[in-house]
């Protein structure tokens, strides 16, 4: 990697693929999601809680049923999905926390990643030297994963104190005798979720993470379209 602090002097003329495909590291089966996004991914994926090489408890949207497979990624490198989660979206580009308390977040380019180009893709400036409507959105994106970083370790310790989440073997059944499973996984426990008291709800809901909770719970309804996208690609191979 070679990330370095971006500036329209130095990088005026940068430009960013923004396609997808295996090259960039869009062949993935799962990827980590921040409660700031909980709303758009919940509408897609499932949301399920694995623990990272740390063996901190994050929660990650399913993209695949087996390793490196993402379902929502055609051939052409388009995505069969209405969003894209925040860590996929950012491409090469990054935050740099403040080196002062008081300080605001800097963006930074991987100059070394391969969507990075001056011969094409989509300029990160203008002609002229303002941020394109790509580094707006991108700004955006940044900001969501910024923001949600921070959150991940107290919705954990909400969730646990609440009792949500339990461990499962999800199955999916994808035709006849073909059976994937997605082990090492918690989900929120509906039940539980379901016979909250009053002064747990008002915990959840004061710490910002009640809503959260529903949205990951209901997202598993879209392990149905993991199957139906596993079953589509083996009837087109």
């Amino acid at each position: 990697m070679n990330r370095v602090l971006l500036n329209n002097v130095d990088h005026h003329d940068l430009c960013v693929i923004t396609r997808r495909g295996a090259e960039f590291g869009d062949a993935v089966n799962q990827v980590m999601v921040f409660p700031t996004e909980f709303e758009s991914v919940q509408r897609e994926y499932p949301i399920v809680f694995r623990r990272d090489a740390e063996g901190a408890l994050r929660p990650v949207a399913l993209l695949g049923l087996v390793r490196d497979e993402n379902l929502f990624l055609t051939a052409d490198g388009e995505w069969r999905a209405g969003y894209v989660p925040a860590l996929l979206q950012r491409g090469p580009l990054s935050i740099a926390a403040p080196e002062v308390p008081e300080g605001e977040p800097m963006i930074r380019i991987d100059l070394d990643d391969p969507r990075v180009s001056r011969s094409e893709g989509t300029p990160l400036f203008l002609p002229h030297g303002g941020n394109s409507p790509y580094l707006e959105r991108m700004t955006v994106v940044l900001r969501t994963i910024y923001v949600g970083h921070h959150l991940l370790d107290p919705m954990i310790a909400a969730f646990e104190a609440a009792g949500l989440l339990r461990a499962v073997n999800l199955e999916a059944r994808v035709g006849e005798g073909e059976i994937y499973a997605v082990s090492d996984a918690l989900v929120i426990d509906r039940e539980r979720l379901a016979a909250l008291g009053a002064e747990e709800l008002a915990s959840l809901h004061k710490g910002g993470f009640l809503q959260s909770a529903f949205m990951a719970a209901a997202s598993l309804g879209n392990m149905q379209r993991l199957v139906e996208l596993k079953a589509r690609g083996a009837e087109s191979a």
